[in-house]
């Protein structure tokens, strides 16, 4: 057994620690059919998904600081089936909230290269209104000088509460009208 090398559950892992998607494409390549299924129930030793480790780590293409970063979490996010809001066993903390610690430990400069990592998952469905151990949304976990961060959440955040049903107005006359009435 000690002969076989790692299993794909742990190079998923490793892949998503260290930003590396070359490593994820061969084990999404050579995983069972559908992919999702192993993305969806991999999990490192205290709990956290890999799309956990991927927010928390940052793995995005950008550049924050001096240190350039892979664009892993992209690449999982384009696997049909992912679930993007799992809850990790120690603060039931869905990769969103994982995403605004990890910009939380950016300084001032790079907030808006972070803030891309929330915008991301959002992107793909992540929901701001789910509350963690704690009772927290990420929202309620961003740092309070970054406005722009807590403005992205909260707006996204209403949007979901709203669904369809966002007025979109017009300073133009003969503009989108809330009502189809004359």
């Amino acid at each position: 057994m000690a002969d076989e090398g790692a299993s794909p559950r742990e190079l998923l892992l490793e892949a998503c620690r260290r930003n590396n998607t070359s490593l994820l494409n061969e084990v999404l390549s050579t995983a069972p059919k559908p992919a999702c299924s192993l993305l969806n129930t991999a999990k490192d030793g205290v709990g956290n998904y890999c799309l956990h480790i991927a927010a928390n780590s940052g793995s995005y293409n950008g550049r924050l600081t001096n240190r350039v970063l892979d664009d892993v979490l992209d690449a999982l996010l384009d696997v049909e089936g992912l679930e993007v809001d799992p809850l990790d066993r120690m603060e039931s903390d869905t990769p969103l909230h994982k995403s605004v610690r990890f910009v939380n430990t950016l300084g001032k400069e790079d907030w808006e290269a972070g803030g891309s990592i929330v915008e991301l998952l959002l992107d793909a469905g992540a929901d701001p209104r789910i509350r963690n151990k704690a009772k927290l949304k990420a929202a309620e976990l961003v740092d309070p000088r970054n406005q722009a961060l807590k403005d992205m959440l909260n707006k996204a955040e209403f949007q979901q509460m709203a669904g369809n049903d966002v007025v979109v107005e017009s300073d133009e006359e003969g503009g989108e009208s809330a009502s189809d009435s004359d």
